[in-house]
């Protein structure tokens, strides 16, 4: 607060001047100083020292926030990493057992087809043998699904490399992911066995787990 002493003295000159002409109770302190103008407020102007500070405190606050944020996302990308990590080995250790599925060896499907085709046979005259003989053939050729399990070991190599290569790789898993469940349907609509069937469903769990996660990441 300061007194604008210009105001002050034209008041007080305005009050004596009128004292004498007007027969009044004399002015009081408080009464002149809240005439208008007569007391100020005044912003004190800002030192080049002060100014300076807080914006050094500024860069110093955002400099400590954005180190950590940085961390933060570091430490989530390591636990996504580890996550999706997990679920690539699901899906490899999948891929095995569907591998390793009884109903995939060439020997069974070749019997499982043989008796199907000699009940046909059994059934009717009208069939032909050798052009049953023929569709099976195709028929196995179709069931096997060593073209889409080999698909899914690549692409599980594939997303391991660029987990390990880092960077903004979340476009990139997210194509590996739709991939990965195209060869899962690809298991399902192919067997013709309930374990190989089973083991599909859980490959499309795992990976739409996987897909979800992958979500999070740029």
């Amino acid at each position: 607060m300061r007194v604008n002493e210009p105001v002050l003295t034209a008041v007080l000159s305005a009050i004596q001047d009128i004292a004498h002409r007007v027969d009044a109770a004399p002015a009081t302190l408080d009464g002149i100083l809240s005439l208008k103008g007569v007391m100020e407020v005044i912003d004190e102007d800002e030192r080049e020292a002060d100014r300076r500070a807080a914006e050094a405190a500024v860069v110093a606050g955002f400099a400590r926030c954005l180190g950590g944020l940085v961390d933060m996302r570091c430490h989530e990308g390591e636990a996504l990493g580890r996550v999706l990590c997990a679920r690539l080995d699901e899906i490899a250790a999948l891929a095995a057992r569907a591998e390793a599925a009884p109903a995939r060896r060439p020997e069974v499907i070749k019997a499982r087809l043989a008796e199907q085709v000699a009940q046909l046979i059994d059934a009717s005259d009208r069939f032909d043998a050798d052009r049953l003989h023929q569709e099976a053939i195709l028929i196995a050729t179709r069931v096997d699904v060593r073209e889409e399990l080999d698909r899914l070991s690549a692409h599980v190599a594939q997303a391991r490399h660029l987990l390990a290569q880092g960077n903004a790789i979340g476009r990139k898993l997210d194509f590996l992911s739709q991939e990965l469940n195209r060869e899962a349907n690809t298991v399902c609509s192919k067997s013709n066995d309930v374990e190989l069937t089973n083991i599909g469903l859980e490959l499309k769990r795992v990976v739409e787990q996987f897909r979800e996660q992958v979500q999070n990441l740029e």
